[in-house]
């Protein structure tokens, strides 16, 4: 008896040796084809799904709802491939979809969110998400031109951070990048916007894409002028098929700017208190972005690889295709006090 356990024990202590082997070639196998590729160690081959019973809340939603635009920026990372915007009750019926999985922020940008029907439809869905959904939390991203005081007066109760992108505080540099219209000033209207938020109780914000045209420029004094609540500074970043590649609408290449002279911006800034910066290694996977079909686009390649919309699968199904890094969410900082009711400003 003593010897038949003691070969069950061997046997077993083989089997155990072995299968330990074979986890340890495989982990080997797969750091050696993502040392060969280039690609971070678990992410070769096509964009992986998460782990089964591993689920992502979806907290903080940005929808790309429409790709048109009256700019022409040349590093825009979300162009005009398409002139589609869902109708207003499918779109709302997403929304809805949404907020049962979880979400508490939503953001509305493109293109520019003002431009369809003349910023009527981006009303009814903010006054949607604030009055019908609850949302602690609504905002939108524009570039400030298309924006009216009518609008405001329409819809201010129900939008809590308006955020106008800006990437200079020299004239001529905007219409360099493309951030213009004719002859109207862009930073008139900037300031004109910021002037409406502190009216109508919108919490104000800049963003700024920062790239070889203003990457050494002094914007301190002007930032801290305006007092947006933040202030998000971007490194310029290249997505294939968008703004970079053979089948791209901008040629973005000439507006990359290297690592050191984003952090020599960042540390020529950083006595403004509200700065948040963006780099691109924090930007491929830490945001959940929704385009004009509803679909999760995971851009951790490069490109913006498109889920199934969550109208035909739903979020649950979705997300898993999303590219969605919610520990690098919360390391840039994602989470913060979004809700105007909360962030007790000095109208």
């Amino acid at each position: 008896m003593l010897a038949s356990n003691q070969v069950d024990f061997a046997a077993m202590s083989m089997q155990f040796c072995l299968k330990s082997v074979r986890v340890f070639l495989a982990a080997l196998l797969r750091w050696m084809c993502a040392l060969v590729s280039g690609a971070p160690a678990g992410r070769t081959g096509p964009p992986e799904t998460r782990a089964e019973g591993q689920q992502t809340t979806p907290s903080s939603v940005n929808y790309h709802f429409t790709r048109q635009c009256n700019y022409k920026c040349g590093f825009c990372f979300h162009t005009a491939k398409t002139s589609f915007v869902l109708p207003t009750e499918e779109a709302k019926r997403g929304l809805r979809l949404l907020k049962e999985a979880g979400m508490e922020k939503v953001n509305f940008s493109g293109g520019e969110p003002f431009l369809h029907e003349r910023g009527r439809f981006l009303g009814e869905l903010v006054r949607f998400c604030k009055q019908e959904l609850r949302l602690p939390s609504v905002s939108v991203v524009s570039n400030g031109s298309l924006i009216r005081e009518s609008w405001f007066q329409r819809y201010g109760d129900y939008l809590d951070i308006l955020a106008v992108s800006c990437d200079s505080f020299n004239e001529d540099t905007n219409k360099v990048i493309g951030r213009g219209e004719g002859r109207k000033s862009h930073l008139d209207k900037l300031h004109l916007v910021r002037n409406w938020c502190r009216d109508y109780k919108v919490a104000f914000k800049i963003n700024s894409v920062i790239n070889t045209y203003n990457v050494d420029e002094d914007m301190a004094e002007q930032i801290t002028d305006l007092n947006p609540v933040r202030w998000k500074v971007f490194q310029c970043l290249l997505i294939e098929g968008e703004n970079a590649g053979e089948n791209s609408l901008r040629e973005a290449e000439k507006f990359v700017i290297s690592d050191r002279q984003f952090q020599d911006f960042l540390d020529r800034h950083q006595s403004v208190k509200c700065l948040v910066p963006e780099s691109n290694q924090k930007m491929r996977d830490s945001y959940l972005i929704l385009d004009e079909y509803m679909r999760f686009l995971d851009c951790r390649g490069g490109r913006k690889d498109p889920s199934k919309s969550i109208l035909d699968v739903g979020v649950e199904e979705a997300i898993k295709f999303s590219g969605f890094d919610e520990k690098m969410f919360l390391v840039r900082g994602g989470k913060y006090v979004w809700s105007k009711a909360d962030m007790k400003l000095d109208w």
